[in-house]
């Protein structure tokens, strides 16, 4: 069975290099395209999928910005599972901020290369760094960030409009995720004190149910 691993906002594979899978599971990283001029995320994940191999059983993984674009993938494609790490599933659930932003288009004020910045209070408090070997990882992955995707990424997210949960969705959330919140999401496995870094941090941690 082949598994596709979607990163999060401007990262890459390097996110999940501490997940480890059955080996009779093929992990396959999807990498980022181009998205056209005022691409919604819908139709840029549309496009996306296209790399899928709809002629084998496949699940989909993604993290962050990547929960989102699995979300969208998985109401063309139906895999066997979609599994949306430190994520939103409903369009509803993302911070209210981030939606007043959206509504008011305060991302077109922004420069792109500003939004590379990156400070250690950013790291520690937003993403939850907590070991030096964390803080390089992130620091490279968003050296490696091209500010146009992530301006694009951005204005995507905070416009997303989706009332739709995929069949077979199992989404993981950490209690401490300070970037991606919400109170009244149906998180299905909690991990405590997990932070927005988490799928690197807690790639062996344990789970709570919360049904």
């Amino acid at each position: 069975m082949n598994a596709y691993f979607i990163s999060g906002l401007g990262a890459d594979k390097r996110i999940f290099s501490k997940i480890k899978l059955d080996e009779r599971i093929r992990i396959i990283h999807v990498d980022w395209i181009v998205p056209l001029k005022r691409e919604s995320l819908p139709d840029y994940a549309k496009r996306l999928s296209e790399i899928i191999d709809i002629s084998s059983p496949f699940i989909l993984v993604g993290v962050s910005f990547g929960g989102m674009i699995a979300v969208e993938i998985s109401k063309i494609l139906k895999p066997l599972m979609t599994i949306a790490i430190s994520s939103t599933i409903l369009s509803n659930e993302l911070p209210f901020l981030y939606r007043l932003a959206g509504k008011l288009h305060l991302i077109r004020l922004i420069p792109p290369n500003l939004m590379k910045s990156s400070n250690k209070f950013s790291q520690n408090f937003f993403f939850g760094i907590k070991s030096t070997e964390e803080k390089n990882l992130l620091t490279k992955i968003i050296q490696d960030t091209d500010p146009v995707f992530l301006k694009w990424a951005i204005a995507s997210i905070i416009t997303w409009k989706n009332d739709i949960r995929p069949d077979n969705l199992i989404q993981i959330h950490g209690n401490h995720d300070r970037i991606l919140y919400s109170k009244s999401a149906m998180v299905d496995f909690t991990i405590e004190y997990g932070t927005h870094f988490m799928v690197y941090q807690n790639a062996k941690g344990d789970f709570r149910n919360h049904q």
